[in-house]
């Protein structure tokens, strides 16, 4: 059991990089999926080979934009098949092996007396070999059971953690989050049917990979969570807390405060307000800003009796008259000379 515990551990740190590949190209295509959509609808209902050329053509710079794959975010699990596959067939095999029943004398480097001893390794009683449809004992079968249930349950937490915990809305209204969401009930209804047949060493190591897998991604989306998401709310939540026991503005107020100055800047060489361009080029004054922003409600007041906008607002005018008396000095020096 340790040995395949230790083998799984060994796989995983190897694929650490291919991980944090894959969260970052889930990342891209979450944030892609209005521009794909969008796209989709451009070439719907044309079938003739030149538009599905430019639509695939299209797509692919859409994806090299991001800088994302679809098939990044597949290349861990992939690349884990065929050692899953090998660990099947090798534990399957154990008790023929063993009795010297196989084919050959040994399946690579394991001899008949190593697949003895392995044979003999058992996890509360049953061996690594035996699985719940071949055992005809009650301790194989029970054990089986409760590995094919962690396997099952854990699945089910690995992938909810990384669809619903760190997306965002907008990237959860879309045909493929829906189909990630049906993914998530569906595989481990998969693997609790077809784990029957699964050895009970083949148990071990898939429930050992969902381990660690749900400890990789609770680090990755606690330090990095994707815009907009829970996960992203939650952090944030956390930051503000540290912020207000050293004294400092929460995020929010940070982000307000910085709009506001933007807001109220003057332009160089205009003396009227200045304006915020949105996307659209419609200019926004501090008021609509604020107001964007929940902000044109009662605000609290400091000890000077001001809230921030009056306070802004007092100090623009300040810069105002100042710039407006250095304009009349500039004057009178014209006139003297």
């Amino acid at each position: 059991m340790l040995s395949i515990v230790g083998l799984t551990i060994v796989i995983r740190i190897l694929l650490i990089p291919l991980f944090f590949k894959q969260i970052k190209a889930q990342r891209g295509i979450q944030i892609m999926q209005p521009e794909l959509q969008a796209l989709q609808k451009k070439y719907k209902g044309k079938t003739d080979p030149v538009s599905r050329q430019a639509q695939q053509q299209e797509m692919m710079e859409l994806y090299k934009k991001h800088g994302t794959n679809p098939f990044s975010s597949c290349m861990p699990i992939i690349l884990q098949m065929p050692i899953f596959f090998a660990l099947f067939r090798v534990l399957a095999s154990l008790p023929q092996l063993s009795a010297g029943e196989y084919p050959k004398a040994s399946i690579g480097p394991l001899t008949q007396e190593l697949a003895a001893q392995a044979e003999s390794a058992t996890v509360f009683g049953a061996s690594l070999s035996s699985t719940f449809m071949l055992s005809s004992e009650l301790t194989p079968k029970i054990v089986s059971l409760v590995l094919i249930a962690a396997m099952s349950i854990t699945t089910f937490i690995t992938t909810r953690q990384l669809t619903m915990k760190n997306m965002s809305a907008s990237a959860l209204d879309n045909p493929m989050a829906r189909q990630q969401k049906m993914m998530m009930y569906l595989f481990p209804v998969i693997f609790a049917v077809t784990g029957v047949n699964f050895p009970i060493g083949v148990l071990i190591y898939w429930t050992t990979t969902n381990l660690w897998s749900m400890g990789q991604q609770f680090y990755t989306i606690h330090k990095h969570p994707a815009p907009g998401s829970e996960a992203e709310k939650k952090k944030i939540a956390r930051e503000n807390e540290k912020r207000i026991a050293q004294g400092l503005p929460t995020i929010e107020e940070e982000e307000r405060r910085k709009k506001l100055e933007e807001a109220l800047e003057e332009p160089r060489g205009q003396r009227v307000q200045p304006v915020r361009k949105d996307r659209a080029g419609r200019g926004k004054t501090a008021r609509e800003i604020l107001s964007e922003e929940g902000e044109d409600k009662e605000e609290q007041r400091g000890p000077d009796g001001l809230t921030d906008a009056e306070r802004a607002k007092r100090e623009y005018q300040k810069r105002a008259r100042q710039r407006a008396a250095q304009r009349k000095k500039k004057k009178k020096r014209k006139k003297r000379k």
